[in-house]
């Protein structure tokens, strides 16, 4: 075993093992009866009064070198990152998205993340008390996963992020583009969930009433929604894809969810959305919403989805979710309330304050590439829910062949982790944890 570095973190009392009902195939019981749980350190979301971000934004990107075994990551003053885990026995490679157990014993405690690789794709857990890190469920037929939920009922979605598949499921035949999988955390026992549909997956999340908002990583693209026929079962259920019929610009303005048929999901969503006249855009990637930490916070009624090949983020107001008409707007978009070099927006993370943090893929790497990508942020406009107020720069990555990915904000909106994929220096991936400096402490940990 080889020594990692961990942050340091704390138990008010008690202890046990993180609980899971029953296995993936079956409803299971939220456990909210865990000790209270959390990390050290202040929040990153405070905003001193008078001031509009909590920190002082970067001016420029990094400038990167290929590789590099130093600092990895350019952030505000104030600011410090660790390596929460990195590619080795325990975490394999092409480190992409995260979650942590959101609800349940131990809540927070557990950090999860998808691998992206082309086959034999894997979920592996961090346990930021310890530092021990490992695989929790890996398959040879599992492709590029990357998006990764937590379940309102304690188990994992991750999804294969595959337009066609090299290495089809032999329990869903039917399926033409890549699967969600559900996992239970303790045992890594995994089934499909067809019904959620078949197509190119990215982000996943949930809102209150336990429906599943998902997109197509296509040209054109599609944002879902799938609403379970039984709250807490994902084996079946209706699926519908955003449609605008008032569009005032560029795919903004008003529309409906409208519904997709459960047979052809199963086989091609994509194809199924471009049948029934869904608004599509440019790469959609990750979604997220207010919901999506078990938390309650700003922005819980505001679904957004990055469009990645357009240079913007869109917001598209839930809160008339009752009724069939929905609104979409620009939320951020370069040249309008973020800088020109805001590129290809890619992972977002919401903070208990409705602050926006915006990972980019601008793609590229040395020695073509000089500057680092970067992690925007976009504060909440408490005037508007359409639109945020000017994003700055919060953190720039000095590798230039690495990029940042799965930014994902902790309950307590203290610590906020992302991993360095690709990196240039020794192949070697990291999961890293960024907190403000007051407080924090450091643990060494064990990956085997």
């Amino acid at each position: 075993m080889k020594n990692r570095n961990a942050l340091g973190w704390s138990l008010a009392a008690g202890a046990g093992l993180l609980a899971v009902a029953c296995a993936p195939d079956a409803p299971m019981t939220p456990q909210n009866t865990a000790p209270e749980y959390t990390e050290n350190g202040i929040a990153l979301d405070l905003i001193p009064p008078g001031q509009s971000i909590p920190f002082q934004a970067l001016a420029t990107s990094a400038a990167c070198v290929a590789g590099g075994t130093g600092q990895q990551i350019q952030l505000p003053p104030g600011y410090v990152y660790t390596t929460v885990a990195s590619e080795g026995p325990g975490f394999t490679d092409l480190a992409d998205m995260h979650t942590v157990n959101e609800t349940g014993e131990r809540r927070g405690r557990y950090l999860y993340r998808t691998h992206e690789t082309g086959s034999n794709s894997a979920v592996s857990e961090t346990d930021l008390v310890t530092g021990v890190t490992r695989i929790v469920a890996q398959r040879a037929d599992w492709e590029r996963f990357d998006g990764i939920v937590w379940t309102p009922w304690g188990t994992i979605l991750a999804a294969e992020e595959v337009t066609v598949p090299s290495f089809p499921d032999p329990n869903v035949p039917q399926a033409q583009a890549g699967l969600v999988y559900e996992i239970n955390p303790q045992t890594g026992a995994a089934v499909a969930r067809p019904a959620l549909g078949a197509r190119a997956h990215e982000g996943l999340r949930f809102d209150k009433q336990g429906n599943v908002y998902g997109i197509s990583e296509t040209t054109p693209g599609y944002i879902y929604k799938f609403v379970p026929d039984t709250k807490g079962d994902l084996s079946s259920g209706q699926s519908y894809a955003l449609k605008l019929t008032n569009d005032v610009g560029d795919r903004t303005g008003t529309g409906v969810w409208v519904a997709l048929d459960r047979s052809a999901m199963e086989v091609n969503s994509v194809a199924e959305a471009t049948a029934k006249g869904a608004t599509g855009y440019g790469r959609p990637e990750d979604i997220e919403i207010g919901t999506s930490t078990g938390t309650d916070g700003r922005g819980d009624e505001i679904l957004y989805a990055a469009i990645t090949s357009e240079d913007r983020v869109i917001a598209i107001d839930l809160k008339k979710r009752n009724q069939v008409e929905l609104s979409v707007t620009d939320y951020v978009r370069d040249g309008v309330n973020a800088p020109t070099d805001f590129d290809a927006p890619d992972n977002l993370a919401l903070d208990n304050s409705g602050n926006l943090y915006i990972t980019e893929d601008p793609g590229g790497s040395f020695p073509s590439k000089t500057l680092g990508d970067d992690v925007w942020f976009a504060p909440w406009n408490p005037q508007s829910g359409a639109r945020s107020l000017p994003a700055v720069r919060f953190l720039s990555i000095t590798d230039c062949n690495a990029e940042p990915s799965g930014v994902y904000m902790s309950i307590s909106s203290k610590t906020l982790f992302v991993n360095l994929q690709h990196r240039g220096a020794d192949g070697a991936d990291l999961s890293v944890a960024i907190q403000r400096l007051a407080e924090v402490s450091f643990n060494v940990g064990t990956q085997d």
